[in-house]
């Protein structure tokens, strides 16, 4: 058996990209390893003797705890003012630990987003299962119903999934043209070559929860997001983007800007569709953006 450290270490992303997958929270899921990890710890030497696979077991209990998160969490959404996005997962380099749990591609921000659409049972069944390859019988164990409803929970959130069709990974390379060719339009207020870079069904996603001025609802179209944009523009001028740069969101490109009335600035991610941006998700929650660089 390894030691408690080295198990941490080889478990740790696994866990905490279950965990944020289920709630959408780096916080609830880092907590919910935590936990698990100290429950780990206080078994005596028996009950410990008769756990046959350490990493499910732990998997396990991550994912039943997080389903108690998400369901309180529901209750808390009802009150959030304007739109929700998952607390975006921000890295700057290979040798942190969240640059491990953002390689998969179900973290992607525009792939969480469909996650939203499913029930609390369905999303954790979906992450164990169809995500991690966890028995039924254990999925049934962490939702505390029988092995058959566990069944029919993934294979429901699997059709939703499905149906969603989020867009796909772009490559760095496309993307980092994109975001450099937006941002020069953006710099030069030229609507009309924003128009060009963005899909025609785009839709510009701003979750505040009322405390710095956004859109209260997302914002559909190329023409409108483009109105957003240069908006905006005119309202911060020169700061908007002074002082923004390039960073990884959900092990995607995306931007982080200084200004846009948020006493934490705000993230921005992109994704791409057909060479062009199809979505635009700005967190401007400074909850969200405790643990973003400055």
């Amino acid at each position: 058996m390894l030691t408690d450290e080295r198990l941490f270490e080889d478990h740790r992303a696994h866990l905490v990209r279950v965990g944020y997958r289920i709630t959408g929270s780096v916080a609830d899921a880092e907590d919910a390893v935590q936990e698990a990890w100290l429950r780990l710890a206080g078994l005596d030497e028996a009950a410990r003797a008769e756990i046959r696979d350490e990493r499910a077991w732990l998997t396990t209990v991550v994912g039943r705890l997080c389903l108690d998160r998400l369901r309180s969490a529901a209750a808390r959404r009802e009150r959030y003012v304007g739109p929700w996005l998952p607390e975006p997962l921000v890295t700057t380099g290979e040798d942190e630990p969240l640059a491990a749990v953002v390689r998969d591609e179900g973290v992607r921000m525009a792939a969480m987003l469909v996650l939203e659409r499913l029930t609390p049972p369905q999303r954790v069944a979906f992450v164990l299962h169809a995500a991690l390859a966890l028995p039924y019988a254990q999925i049934a164990e962490v939702l505390g119903c029988p092995e058959a409803t566990a069944r029919q929970h993934a294979t429901r959130a699997r059709r939703v999934v499905a149906a969603a069709d989020p867009p796909p990974r772009a490559t760095t390379a496309e993307q980092e043209a994109l975001i450099t060719r937006f941002s020069e339009a953006m710099a030069r207020a030229d609507g009309a070559a924003l128009v060009e870079l963005l899909h025609p069904d785009v839709v510009w996603v701003a979750d505040s929860d009322g405390r710095a001025k956004a859109a209260r609802r997302p914002v559909v179209g190329a023409e409108k997001v483009a109105r957003l944009a240069l908006g905006l523009l005119e309202k911060y001028g020169e700061d908007l983007l002074r002082g923004a740069f390039v960073l990884h969101v959900n092990g995607e490109l995306g931007l982080r800007t200084p200004a846009l009335g948020s006493p934490a600035g705000a993230v921005a991610s992109f994704a791409v569709r057909d060479g062009r941006i199809a979505a635009i998700y700005q967190v401007l929650n400074p909850e969200k953006l405790a643990r973003v660089p400055a």
